[in-house]
């Protein structure tokens, strides 16, 4: 399936024509990560995120932090609190531990997410009324 990628918040407002900024495979940050453009994660990062572009988190990469981006996509290792603007994906092979927040959430099988969602969606039909019985049960305990 081929998948069709917008750009990034930053890039539509003109603030990043470059190439993304890598951290890549081997390489591991104790630390706070901030910028306005993109950023690509192979590696391993231990500390706060905070980008006005997109951070992709490749497959093999981990991310142990809380994230405040204008867009997400994880492939690879996630454990911290998401607050993104735009849209957050979930990859095949993805882990994601931790609170969402964002625009949409996407989850491709294969992808392991715990935590809560903050986000607008629209459930089909058939899955409404049994998520609304399911919730207002859990209420009720």
């Amino acid at each position: 399936m081929a998948q069709t990628r917008s750009p990034s918040p930053a890039s539509r407002h003109g603030a990043a024509h470059a190439s993304p900024a890598v951290i890549g495979a081997g390489t591991r940050i104790r630390g706070r990560l901030t910028g306005d453009g993109d950023v690509t994660i192979l590696g391993h990062l231990e500390g706060g995120v905070q980008v006005r572009g997109e951070l992709f988190i490749g497959e093999g990469g981990r991310v142990v932090s809380d994230v405040d981006a204008g867009a997400l996509r994880v492939a690879g290792v996630l454990e911290g609190d998401v607050s993104v603007t735009g849209d957050i994906a979930m990859l095949a092979g993805a882990r994601v531990r931790g609170d969402l927040h964002g625009a949409h959430v996407s989850l491709e099988e294969g992808a392991d997410f715990e935590g809560r969602l903050d986000c607008e969606f629209d459930l089909p039909s058939e899955l409404g009324t049994a998520a609304t019985t399911t919730h207002a049960r859990s209420a009720r305990r």
